[in-house]
């Protein structure tokens, strides 16, 4: 064969012919595992997850567009496939690959090429990997691949618990891969499909670390479309040293070391595929047990054994693994025992002392209670005392000491840190106290410390004290109380508040940063013309306006037939005869789980019996309700709806005559269509507004707070 190749190398035609067929056996085959091998080629997975179901779509001719953050960069990229957990094979009819513009959008979509060829049908259960594509991806970027799917499709392999906006066209919308635009993609999920990794060349990376663990390494309770699972946290580490490394997330929700399920192999099990085989894998971080100990009924020896098992293989292929100890999670369901108890301070005993790890991450006292060591902090828990919220995540992170994991290089030694875990300042208010951190964990004095808040435009900060230290000894830390006040017309909702700080280190001059979600509340004020205001309810209620956003304090027994007990902020004669009222509700809290909060028409809202009355709201229990008064008398007495409650939630009416339609969205562009009613009193032009009520009957005097950020009536 190499003969014969040697007497065809001049002739073009021929050496063209053998190059396409050897990259299309090249992407047919099993991507390469982690060794030499892999290293020769250079690639370095940059992003990965793990595949562990499939299910039947029920859809035709259509592209999906899968944003994901990348951890390290390159010059090149790659991504793979697999048609895992499923018995048939499908068909990939055009991809393409380019960095996010925004949503759904992507600037210049590179067309992808499998063996040299547009189309490649992977069989059930194989992988393919694609061609490279010169692209330039920084580190820490948004990469969006798009998938064509001809015909049928039949089955998707998927990550369900993908925590990222996942953007689909509609059945039988065709082939889109190639769209800048995003206006082609009208339906939304949240899960991975058929995308198992994305891999780069000719970055600063020195090999891949791999994170193997359950649903706490999946992301669970973290915060959706932000990035903030704990691999995401330490990439964000590395990224800021010398030499970095490409972070891969392999967690499954579920996931046990010592037994599996279809849908979800143990750890044992999909060790070669998830980890030994990830391109250019040097270290994986194993942080698994907590399901094995807690419901899985596995005895702490059975958890060693299987860590064990899990060192032995890595290291025979070359890898460092570093352990992590099992969180606590008393409170988690009736899982907790003290013997159970035990036989955790036991695996975690083996992971700190049992001399077969390459080094530790102590991820139990990251995040524990230091009065209860069996429970999650406060400032740590989601509230499910499993799962960590994104500050816990981010402790996860911290705890894994760069230094052990053999990939980055010449990493910043000081952190920087702010608290509290979601502030709370009130629009016109007092200022609110936060706090920011910096600690040297490295072996030598940093020196020439220095912080910063970064806030949003016209907000102020007052330090008390310095914001500079002259230096910083190793284990030592700085804390700077800054008084931050928001304006006086902020935004009610969501806002960044970040810190940066930077020091000196071996001669150079080195920074981290940190930020938290902080929340601006309302607090009562005036509502102005043409708004008006009314109440029914004995607890005196409350209103706030800011620009388009409104604020209502409602009490309230009830809002149906037997009662009618309301706050309202409202437009007086504005509903038309046919046309349509809309609303947002950002937010309700307070009072009892059947508190309302949405929409209200009627030919008087002063004065419900003069007719025409129809409520839309969102409750925490049932969901949507639509509510309206067929006989004109004043109480609401036919009821549809239903479903999960979410929020924001935007609502609509649309009446045509003394006909009501009730809508319901999510995104304010898909709507779901909740019922239609025919109101016979509804006449000529009526009243339409906002409401809330607390449905406190069981909760007497609670007060209930609802948020609304937009309100409109149109023809």
């Amino acid at each position: 064969m190499t003969g014969r190749l040697e007497h065809l190398r001049g002739h073009r035609r021929f050496a063209v012919l053998a190059t396409a067929l050897a990259a299309t056996v090249a992407a047919l085959l099993p991507v390469v595992p982690a060794t030499a091998e892999t290293t020769q080629q250079g690639w370095t997975g940059t992003w990965a997850t793990a595949q562990h179901a499939a299910y039947d779509p029920g859809t035709s001719e259509v592209t999906v567009r899968i944003p994901v953050r990348v951890s390290a960069g390159g010059s090149s990229v790659r991504i793979r496939l697999t048609n895992d957990f499923t018995t048939e094979p499908v068909t990939i009819g055009h991809a393409t690959v380019g960095l996010r513009e925004g949503g759904s959008a992507v600037t210049k979509p590179q067309k992808l090429r499998f063996g040299g060829k547009s189309e490649v049908t992977i069989a059930a259960g194989e992988q393919v990997a694609s061609d490279q594509v010169r692209l330039t991806v920084p580190a820490r970027s948004d990469l969006v691949v798009s998938l064509y799917f001809p015909g049928r499709l039949t089955h998707i392999s998927q990550h369900w618990m993908g925590l990222q906006t996942v953007y689909w066209t509609p059945d039988g919308g065709g082939d889109h891969a190639s769209d800048a635009g995003g206006e082609a993609f009208t339906k939304t999920d949240s899960t991975f499909p058929f995308l198992t990794g994305v891999d780069v060349q000719g970055g600063n990376a020195a090999g891949a670390v791999v994170a193997l663990g359950d649903s706490i390494t999946d992301g669970a309770a973290s915060t959706s479309d932000a990035n903030r699972r704990w691999p995401d946290y330490l990439a964000g580490r590395l990224s800021a040293c010398s030499t970095t490394a490409g972070v891969l997330n392999e967690g499954i929700s579920g996931n046990r070391i010592t037994a599996g399920v279809d849908g979800n192999p143990s750890a044992l099990d999909r060790l070669e595929r998830d980890v030994l085989s990830q391109p250019g894998a040097r270290t994986v971080v194993l942080f698994e047990g907590v399901n094995d100990l807690s419901w899985g009924g596995a005895t702490g020896d059975q958890v060693i054994d299987g860590m064990k098992e899990i060192v032995r293989r890595a290291h025979e292929r070359g890898l460092r693994v570093i352990g992590a100890t099992v969180v606590p999670y008393r409170g988690w369901g009736d899982w907790w025992t003290e013997a159970k108890e035990a036989d955790r301070q036991k695996v975690n005993t083996f992971v700190r002392d049992g001399g077969v790890f390459d080094g530790y991450a102590d991820f139990d006292k990251a995040v524990r209670d230091p009065d209860d060591p069996t429970r999650y902090g406060a400032a740590f828990d989601s509230g499910d005392h499993l799962h960590p919220n994104d500050t816990g995540m981010k402790a996860f992170a911290d705890a894994v000491d760069l230094t052990t994991l053999g990939a980055g290089r010449d990493c910043p030694s000081a952190r920087v840190r702010i608290t509290p875990y979601r502030p709370t300042l009130q629009a016109d208010g007092d200022g609110t106290e936060i706090t920011s951190t910096v600690t040297n964990t490295g072996t030598k004095a940093v020196t020439d410390v220095s912080t910063r808040l970064d806030l949003p435009d016209g907000w102020s900060a007052e330090p008390v004290g310095s914001t500079r230290v002259r230096s910083l000894a190793p284990g030592d830390s700085a804390k700077v109380t800054w008084t931050v006040t928001p304006t006086a017309d902020a935004v009610w909702g969501t806002h960044e508040i970040g810190v940066r700080t930077s020091f000196v280190q071996g001669g150079r001059t080195r920074r981290d940063s940190d930020s938290v979600d902080a929340t601006v509340t309302p607090a009562p004020s005036e509502v102005r013309a043409p708004y008006l205001t009314t109440s029914t309810t004995t607890e005196q209620a409350q209103y706030a306006q800011n620009g388009d956003q409104f604020a209502i304090w409602a009490g309230g027994q009830d809002l149906s037939g037997w009662k009618d007990e309301k706050a309202a902020v409202y437009l007086a004669d504005t509903a038309p005869a046919s046309g349509t009222v809309t609303a947002r509700v950002v937010g309700q809290t307070g009072s009892g789980p059947s508190a309302k909060a949405g929409i209200a028409v009627a030919n008087d809202l002063t004065k419900p019996e003069a007719g025409g009355y129809a409520v839309l709201t969102m409750s925490a229990q049932f969901g949507l309700e639509f509510l309206t008064d067929s006989d004109g008398d004043g109480k609401l007495d036919t009821w549809a709806g239903g479903g999960s409650s979410y929020h924001p939630a935007w609502l609509k009416l649309v009446r045509d005559g003394t006909a009501y339609t009730a809508y319901a969205s999510s995104d304010g562009t898909a709507w779901q269509q909740v019922a239609t009613t025919t109101v016979p009193s509804a006449s000529g032009t009526g009243d339409a507004g906002l409401v809330a009520s607390a449905v406190n009957l069981n909760y007497p005097g609670q007060i209930t707070t609802a948020l609304f950020d937009s309100f409109s009536t149109h023809e």
